[in-house]
């Protein structure tokens, strides 16, 4: 979930499909066309691990067959797409040709072309950081519980009296007011509603957390600790390495996630108020149900699956599509290698806006996060429309 929060680095747009919800069919005519495509289209298409999107696209058909709950709700799913996933669940252990043919016989490619730009693809990470349950002299940092006056506008509503902008509101015996920004609440705004669940060394780690969504933390005791997403401000997401690179402080083309670490410990007074220019806010929760193989949970509210899964924008997208890239994956700030693979609707993000706009799941640790924060190229978004039956 990401968040919430995601992408350090971009705020690039594009991409949209035909849903079964009016408004989110007429946003996308205002953003982007969709050209239907065959599977011979398809550059590489021959040579991906279907069997490994399969397995990935299972987990979202297990999830829409029985209305599981979504962490953070998507555009309801179409009809067609509940009937292909019914079919998928008749044959789980499909093999890689098995997982070809289901695809091209259950769906229909369609290039999502952005009315303004072009596709563009970002990159996430389940952080690792040491930490502990309790503060001391070293760890100092918190990462909040969801307060309890914490009110989610669900996507698409609105709240009276207050900004249609806004994504959350804190209940107060009076109605509902904006709740405050990532400024306040640091400065204690929350008052006993603000419940420490771990604590960690430097505030940048808890920073990068805010933006990804989701971590692991080895505590003081050898355990490690899992973080889920559990809630957020509903204030505007603000990416603070695109503001390093506005103030000159930072190039975008040798950026990583190294340097932007590096700069937070250097700097931690113009750090403190650079990332308090993100207004967003997000809360957590111990996910003690997650196994030590299990990514973190995402939008959809199931585990992600790192190089399958794909956080969209959930006011144009279902949960369970199945999204073709091609583009390139950067293994250096020099070096790349093609990417031609289907990934899974999954999660979203606050950043992860407009038709042609995704955010690739990495998995976990140092390496993801290297991976990750590399990632911020152009790709072509093809949507695998499920076919209507007759």
């Amino acid at each position: 979930m990401r968040h919430a929060g995601r992408v350090l680095f971009a705020c690039l747009l594009a991409w949209t499909l035909s849903m079964s919800d009016a408004a989110a069919g007429l946003a996308l005519k205002d953003q982007a066309r969709l050209e239907p495509l065959s599977f011979a289209d398809l550059a590489g298409w021959a040579a991906d691990d279907h069997a490994a999107a399969f397995r990935a696209f299972l987990r979202s058909c297990r999830a829409l067959d029985t209305a599981s709950a979504e962490l953070r709700p998507a555009q309801t799913p179409q009809g067609s797409l509940l009937a292909v996933c019914r079919e998928a669940l008749k044959t789980p252990d499909a093999d890689g040709a098995a997982a070809r043919r289901f695809f091209e016989t259950h769906f229909q490619p369609l290039v999502v072309v952005p009315h303004f730009g072009t596709g563009f693809l970002t990159g996430y990470y389940e952080p690792e950081f040491q930490g502990s349950r309790v503060p001391d002299a070293i760890y100092r940092f918190p990462l909040l519980d969801r307060p309890e006056d914490l009110v989610t506008i669900p996507q698409g509503e609105t709240l009276p009296g207050l900004d249609k902008g806004l994504h959350a509101a804190r209940r107060t015996k009076d109605g509902f007011e904006p709740y405050p920004d990532r400024a306040a609440i640091e400065e204690g705004a929350l008052g006993p509603l603000a419940r420490p669940i771990v604590y960690l060394s430097e505030p940048g780690e808890a920073f990068i957390i805010h933006v990804q969504g989701s971590a692991r933390i080895r505590l003081t005791d050898g355990s490690v600790m899992r973080i889920a997403y559990a809630g957020r401000n509903g204030r505007p997401y603000t990416s603070i390495g695109r503001l390093l690179v506005q103030r000159g402080e930072m190039d975008l083309e040798t950026m990583t996630l190294d340097r932007l670490m590096g700069w937070l410990r250097e700097h931690p007074e113009p750090a403190k108020a650079l990332m308090r220019q993100n207004q967003s806010y997000i809360f957590f929760r111990e996910a003690a149900e997650l196994a030590p193989e299990d990514g973190p949970i995402g939008g959809a509210g199931i585990p992600l699956v790192p190089g399958r899964s794909l956080a969209v924008d959930r006011s144009l997208w279902a949960y369970g599509l199945p999204v073709w890239l091609d583009g390139q994956l950067p293994l250096t700030l020099d070096k790349t290698e093609p990417l031609q693979r289907l990934m899974i609707a999954q999660d979203t993000g606050s950043a992860i806006v407009g038709p042609a706009r995704g955010d690739f799941f990495f998995g976990s640790g140092e390496e993801a996060g290297r991976r990750a924060g590399l990632l911020r190229h152009p790709v072509r978004f093809v949507v695998l429309e499920p076919k209507s039956r007759s």
